[in-house]
């Protein structure tokens, strides 16, 4: 003999005052049929477990999605305007993406021709770069040497060193980043001399903080607007997004 709802509601959820009972106040043996049931249920429905993860995980997107926001919101300045970050495409673009960065990871060499597509054949968005390495030393001697060339040399010759370091292969030394710098046209003694200095480390550390502020812990990361984007997103999904920021 049952003494409670059907599975099937109970699983529901429904707030309902006829569903309500107190699960503590059953026997033993009321508890022991109510589990059987609610198993027998399941093992005759396993989609509304599938059902109930989906919504689980509807709910955990949105409330990242509100995080986020907060974040981007109490970091804007921190994001879009530090006073040292490179700045690509269109400075008065009336959409702002920012991007942070690993050399040596590839879904961030992937994102680097569609995220450049996007800016050229768009016209009207503000691009900036932030040095962002997490994936040990090859990582980190790559964005100090992109760094020590802002820093040394200027926006333009960072860009040219940026599209050479997410293009390149094989080990990360002095020797390698000597033989870039003269493909480059740029002084090597000079730029492996000032890659350890306290003004790139100083950016390096800054830049990281801002990060785990924000809880950026991969990269490709994003944030476009006030909407951050953890991850790899093909071209078309972020025309999309630029597109939705319009509208």
């Amino acid at each position: 003999m049952r003494f409670f709802a059907p599975a099937a509601l109970v699983l529901s959820l429904t707030a309902t005052s006829a569903l309500a009972f107190d699960i503590d106040s059953l026997s033993e043996a009321e508890r022991s049929a109510f589990r059987d049931e609610v198993r027998a249920y399941l093992l005759d429905n396993p989609e509304v477990i599938m059902e109930a993860v989906a919504i689980l995980e509807q709910r955990r997107e949105a409330q990242q999605a509100n995080n986020d926001l907060a974040l981007v919101a109490d970091n804007k300045d921190r994001l879009f305007n530090d006073g040292y970050s490179w700045e690509g495409g269109n400075p008065d673009g009336d959409i702002t993406l920012v991007e942070f960065i690993d050399y040596r990871c590839g879904y961030c060499r992937k994102a680097h021709d569609e995220v450049a597509e996007l800016i050229e054949t768009d016209g009207n968005i503000r691009f900036i770069v932030k040095e962002y390495p997490i994936l040990g030393e090859a990582s980190e001697q790559s964005a100090r040497y992109a760094i020590a060339v802002k820093q040394l040399l200027g926006a333009e010759s960072y860009k040219l060193a940026h599209d050479a370091l997410i293009k390149m292969r094989g080990d990360v030394t002095a020797k390698s980043l000597t033989k870039l710098s003269k493909g480059l046209g740029f002084d090597a003694e000079a730029l492996l001399a000032h890659m350890n200095s306290h003004e790139v480390t100083t950016e390096i550390r800054t830049t990281r903080a801002l990060a785990l502020d924000m809880g950026i812990t991969g990269t490709p990361s994003f944030v476009m607007e006030d909407e951050m984007l953890r991850g790899y997103l093909p071209l078309e999904g972020m025309r999309a997004i630029v597109e939705e920021k319009r509208g």
